[in-house]
């Protein structure tokens, strides 16, 4: 999509992921789409997305949310109900052994039922480059935090920072040793064997696991993402982390009818067929919630958990560049997590990369993006955070 911004004339409609978007705008690859908007989408057309933040740069409209990329908890139903367990879990804890409320009560949940002797492990959470940054990003947000203040100054390596990545670098001896080394497809693998407590993935590992495939099948609870008890407020910290959008290319020679193809291919009646089939796209409209199929696709327990999370998700982190600060924390969590870097030097080196990452996109362009985005940040959370 960047050759794009030579002049040459490469794409008219592409699907992007959607942390991506300010990146192409600032590059003038994407048609802002206001005045189709204003001519052609439905008055109520929005009312029924549940998640369209990464559809917006500086209050320009570049293209509509196609997918529900939100991250959930899986949980092994049958280790959760044993009476026996329950009653040692109370005993030990001083608490029901219910779904956590707070990334503590998991880390407790996950010690407790790893007996790797008896083939049976605490987690599924990945452990590989790539993906163990959004269980921190959730882990540090509940500990009270934005991940950077108003001056752009990073706070991920704060003390609260460093407790949530030491909290998930301990917890990790408690996985399934398949987390070292285990990809996306290998993760649900793994999990859907059955000897598992917990895991956390989206729709799409939904999918695998409530499929033919699976021995855990209706044998499943669910929840949004654990959080943290703020100002004495316990709250969840879901985190929305792709998503894919329609765009149109700013050298499109018919824009408007490439506009209506993405209208009326986000439609409710389009978008739904979209998520019934088995593929990348994950409910993200109210209309999607209670079709027949798309029911028995992903049930209607982990649908009604993912409605709550995609409607309470902290947004992606829509910065410019938005790859490079993630790559460098990405890298530096991983290190961590596999004990080749202490928490307390993996955070400093990560926010000492991105304030150089800042200088060079430029702080006063970054400053306004971000003080957007904090605006999108799903309350009470927003009122919470420091």
């Amino acid at each position: 999509m960047f050759k794009s911004t030579l002049g040459e004339h490469i794409f008219d409609i592409a699907l992007p992921a959607t942390f991506g978007i300010p990146d192409l705008v600032s590059a003038n690859t994407l048609l802002p789409l206001d005045h189709f908007v204003s001519q052609y989408e439905p008055e109520t057309y929005k009312q029924h997305q549940l998640y369209d933040y990464g559809d917006y740069v500086d209050g320009k409209f570049y293209g509509y949310q196609t997918d529900g990329d939100t991250y959930l908890m899986f949980y092994n139903k049958t280790m959760l109900d044993d009476p026996n367990n329950q009653q040692r879990f109370e005993q030990q804890h001083g608490y029901p052994l219910a779904l956590p409320q707070t990334w503590e009560q998991l880390d407790d949940m996950i010690r407790f039922f790893h007996q790797p002797d008896k083939q049976q492990y605490g987690g599924s959470l990945f452990r590989t480059p790539g993906y163990g940054a959004w269980e921190w990003w959730s882990r540090f947000h509940a500990k009270g935090y934005f991940p950077l203040d108003d001056s752009l100054t990073p706070q991920i390596n704060n003390a609260a920072g460093v407790k949530a990545l030491q909290d998930m670098v301990d917890v990790s001896r408690y996985l399934h040793p398949n987390t070292k080394t285990d990809g996306l497809f290998e993760n649900w693998k793994t999990f859907a064997e059955g000897n598992t407590f917990c895991n956390i993935g989206w729709g799409g590992s939904q999918k695998y696991f409530n499929g033919d495939k699976s021995s855990i099948k209706n044998k499943l609870y669910y929840s949004p993402a654990p959080g943290g008890v703020i100002n004495g407020q316990v709250i969840s910290c879901p985190i929305f982390n792709w998503g894919w959008n329609y765009v149109v290319s700013s050298l499109c020679p018919q824009p408007e009818i490439a506009y209506l193809f993405t209208l009326f291919a986000s439609s409710p009646v389009m978008s739904t067929l979209s998520v019934q089939q088995n593929g990348y796209f994950d409910p993200f409209r109210e209309e999607h919630y209670g079709n027949p199929k798309i029911q028995e696709i992903y049930s209607t327990a982990f649908l009604n958990a993912h409605k709550t999370s995609m409607k309470n998700s902290i947004p992606d982190f829509y910065l410019l560049n938005r790859s490079a600060y993630l790559s460098v924390l990405q890298e530096n969590i991983y290190l961590a997590c596999k004990d080749s870097l202490p928490a307390k030097q993996a955070l400093d080196i990560t926010a000492s990369e991105w304030q150089v990452l800042t200088a060079k996109i430029g702080k006063s362009k970054q400053k306004t993006i971000w003080h957007s985005l904090k605006q999108k940040y799903p309350q009470p959370l927003k009122s919470l955070l420091t």
